[in-house]
């Protein structure tokens, strides 16, 4: 991972909440891919809103300043599941009390893009665990 000290510790956390980092990078953006422990046909909500909370926890402690996170699910290496992502100003909006976690799950959810055939398909419904 490259950055400075203050991202340094974005793995270690993001594996204290259980999200299984298979590589991250940070430089415009947090690249995140992970592994999910449910590999089924989409991807589990409850394992966005574990490394969200990761994050946003970061944040909250001034340790981490908030960039675009694009976030890959994968079943097994090189076995794209999807991905979705998470911009700057949400986390912002989020902090700031501008916008309610509900609201912050939505257009999380929203750009949930599934793996399906070599095509991506979208999800739109429902939120992320919070």
């Amino acid at each position: 991972m490259t950055g400075d000290e203050r991202t340094a510790d974005v793995e270690p956390a993001l594996r204290s909440y259980g999200v299984s980092v298979e590589s991250i990078d940070l430089g415009d953006s947090l690249e995140l891919t992970y592994m999910t422990a449910f590999p089924g046909r989409e991807i589990h909500r409850g394992e966005i809103g574990r490394a969200l909370n990761a994050l946003i926890d970061r944040a909250e402690a001034d340790d981490w300043d908030p960039v675009r996170v694009e976030g890959t699910v994968v079943r097994s290496p090189g076995d794209v599941l999807g991905t979705w992502h998470a911009e700057a100003e949400w986390f912002e909006a989020l902090s700031s009390y501008e916008i309610s976690e509900t609201e912050f799950s939505t257009r999380v959810l929203d750009t949930v893009s599934h793996e399906t055939d070599g095509e991506a398909g979208h999800e739109t419904d429902g939120e992320a665990d919070r």
